[in-house]
Formats: C-alpha cells, sequence, structure tokens
C-alpha cells in the first residue's frame, strides 16, 4: 500500500509499503482522511524514537472485521493498545498499561497510509450527520474532554488556554460551554483570527492578563510554555499539561510547593462525547483546516504543519 513511513531519521513516501495481515478481533480500516498532529512533527525530531507509519487521527470505512456489523461502517478509533493481561490492565487504566502499543507513536504503525489495522474494540461507528473533515477531529477533541474528567472545573473560574493550535482552540471551545471566563493566550496572528471568529476571547502571549487564572491549560508545544502558565497562575490554581515534545522542560520545582500549584498531565479521553459534540454543533472544527494534501504529498503537508501560521493539516489516501 501507499504510506508515509518514518525510518527514525527520516520521512518518506513508499508505495510498496506491505500491509500485515488482519489478526481475529482486529478490523481493516480504508483511510478517508488523517490529521497531522504536533506529536507526529515532534516523532519526526526524535521523540519516542518510533519508526513506522506516522499518524494516529483518523477517519475511515472497515473494510474487514472479526464482527461482520463493522463492515461497511464508518469509523474512528482510539489510539492505545494496552496489553490486558497486566496489573495495570487489570486495575483498569489501559490506557496507561506499561507494554501498551499507540498507534502510529509506539510499537504500531499509523494511519498516513491507505490502510491501518487497529482493535475493533477501538473503533467507535461516526454519525451521519458528521462530515469526514469534522470526524478526523474526534481524537484530538476527546483528550480535550479527558480535562474535564481529571479536574472539577467551576464555572465562577478564570481559565487561560496558553497556545493558538488545535488543541488550544479545541480546548478553548471545551471550556467555554462550562461557562468558565476563558481566555486563549497566543501569539500567531492567523491562528487568533480563527479564535476571534469563533467567537473565543484572545489575547497575545507578549501581553497576558494581569488578573491571575484559577486554572491554566498549557498546550503550547514548547517547554517555554510551562513558565508562562505557571506564571499566569494563582496560588493554589491547577495547571493542566497538554504539551508533549522532544525536549525537557525547566520546572521552579520550589515556587510549585510554595504556591501550593497542582500540576495535573492530561492525555487521551473519551470518543463518544466527542463525537456527541461535533454531531450537535456543540464545537465547531472546520475552521481550523489549514491544509488538505493527497498522500503522495505527505512531505508537503508536514511541511505546511511545522509552520507557525498552520492550524490542522489533513492527509487524503
Amino acid at each position: 500500500m501507499k504510506a508515509l513511513f518514518f525510518d527514525g531519521k527520516m520521512l518518506s513516501y513508499l508505495e510498496d509499503y506491505h500491509l500485515s495481515d488482519v489478526k481475529p478481533g482486529w478490523a481493516l480500516v480504508r483511510v478517508k482522511l488523517a490529521g497531522i498532529c504536533r506529536t507526529d512533527i515532534e516523532i519526526t525530531r526524535g521523540y519516542m524514537s518510533f519508526k513506522g507509519v506516522l499518524g494516529h487521527e483518523f477517519v475511515g470505512i472497515v473494510e474487514e472485521a472479526s464482527d461482520p456489523s463493522l463492515i461497511g461502517e464508518r469509523v474512528v478509533s482510539e489510539i492505545n493498545i494496552p496489553c490486558g493481561s497486566c496489573e495495570v490492565c487489570r486495575s483498569g487504566m489501559e490506557r496507561h498499561c506499561p507494554n501498551r502499543k499507540v498507534l502510529g507513536i509506539a510499537g504500531i504503525d499509523g494511519c498516513f497510509a491507505e490502510f491501518v489495522l487497529t482493535p475493533e474494540g477501538n473503533l467507535h461507528k461516526v454519525p451521519g450527520n458528521v462530515e469526514d473533515e469534522e470526524a478526523v477531529f474526534t481524537e484530538p477533541l476527546a483528550a480535550c474532554l479527558e480535562m474535564t474528567s481529571q479536574v472539577h472545573i467551576k464555572p465562577e473560574w478564570t481559565v487561560y488556554i496558553l497556545g493558538d493550535g488545535k488543541l488550544g482552540l479545541l480546548a478553548s471551545q471545551v471550556i467555554r460551554l462550562l461557562g468558565c471566563e476563558t481566555v486563549l493566550i497566543g501569539k500567531h496572528p492567523e491562528k487568533m483570527r480563527v479564535a476571534e471568529a469563533l467567537d473565543i476571547e484572545t489575547t497575545q502571549h507578549v501581553n497576558p492578563p494581569k488578573k491571575k487564572a484559577d486554572l491554566v491549560v498549557e498546550c503550547t508545544g514548547r517547554p517555554e510554555g510551562f513558565i508562562l502558565a505557571k506564571q499566569l497562575l494563582k496560588p493554589t490554581g491547577i495547571l493542566i499539561a497538554k504539551s508533549t515534545y522532544h525536549s525537557a522542560a525547566s520546572i521552579d520545582y520550589s515556587s510549585i510547593v510554595v504556591d501550593e500549584v497542582s500540576i495535573v498531565g492530561s492525555r487521551c479521553g473519551p470518543f463518544q462525547p466527542a463525537l456527541r459534540l461535533i454531531s450537535q454543533d456543540l464545537v465547531n472544527v472546520k475552521p481550523l483546516i489549514s491544509g488538505k494534501y493527497p498522500l503522495e504529498k505527505g512531505l508537503e503537508a508536514f511541511s505546511l504543519a511545522e509552520r507557525g501560521e498552520a492550524i490542522k493539516v489533513l492527509v487524503e489516501p
């Protein structure tokens, strides 16, 4: 099949990549549309030391499956594949399985290809009124919803979203639904205009609010974002960390202790609520699309995705 393959040093477009056989309990999905994530870019810089087909955000059609009711269905897929037998899995925390594989990130090929293999249990059917260009945002939107499961976010809180990329724009829409005073802090004029068109209050990172926040969501994708996030928090505030990157962040540990700040790492989230938000037009994702490229022009797609003005770049096998 055709695929975008990363060999640990270079990303390449291949026309004859070998597709493994479909195992019992797994599904073969024909990829209709896939999204380039910041994590994909960080992998090309060494994050996770991954080699294989990149990509984990996609929508597609089930071509083969052990469950015949899935065949022909339009689906999205969760990305974590736990071992199912370790102590962590048995305790109900499969997403944190130390032996897990993660689509296009760790141990298994992803979706920047004509086909992808994924466990049937990871699949979610896409509502008929949700377009492919919307369904492809399910995984990152679900990751934003995870925040609301981890932290009791009160409607009277002041919340700052730090970072004007895809995750920041989605997180701002999710937090706003809770009734909070929500401000997106960014630095890219093009992205800030998209936020303003979505009626999201914005301000530039060079002129951050003087008022301290009860909660800051850090999703800049850069180590220095953590420093600013901490500066924006009031004592006893909560910092939700969403960024992953191939480098280390400097942390003023003593100030965290003195200010009694809580730091919450936040990763993957629930797919069904994310699909409902899109289906009910409660979150608007299509303005976030910066470009769409055929798979054979995937390197051009990555080049655009790496530029600061792009929000979400899609690849269409």
